[in-house]
């Protein structure tokens, strides 16, 4: 019995997709996508998407957690590194001073970064470490909704 790793792949990114827009954040799968939503007035969050374990136990979790708060991003966005990679790279065309790192969050203004969750601080922590790190950031950042 053999089995179909790229099937089984597929499963994972469709159920991964699927959490994120049941959060409620907009999938962006080519650049155009981006720069459309990256540029709108407001805070941006943008989920860095992947398939790995510290993604799925606490990077998505805590993106779904995060935003039922006083204080929230105007606009929640996603891309899939790994799965859409030009759009990936485009997103990270915005997040200037920041290396590629996924799953990760950042957080816009106006198209313009303002600060960033990297990887390093979501693997090995509690999905509530950074919701709280997130919230910290919407209080900094964001209006109340």
């Amino acid at each position: 019995m053999s089995m179909d790793f790229n099937m089984y792949v597929n499963d994972i990114v469709r159920q991964a997709r699927e959490d994120m827009e049941q959060s409620g954040y907009e999938q962006l799968q080519t650049p155009e996508e981006v720069d459309a939503a990256l540029t709108r007035k407001g805070t941006t969050l943008v989920m860095i998407n992947s398939v790995c374990g510290c993604a799925g136990g606490v990077a998505r979790p805590a993106a779904a957690h995060a935003i039922h708060y006083d204080k929230r991003p105007d606009h929640l966005v996603t891309v899939f590194a790994g799965q859409d990679r030009d759009a990936t790279a485009k997103a990270r065309s915005y997040f200037t001073d920041y290396p590629p790192s996924s799953p990760s969050f950042a957080l816009l203004k106006d198209g313009k970064i303002c600060t960033m969750v990297e990887r390093h601080e979501i693997e090995g922590h509690a999905p509530m470490s950074v919701v709280n790190k997130l919230q910290q950031y919407f209080d900094e950042y964001c209006e109340e909704v």
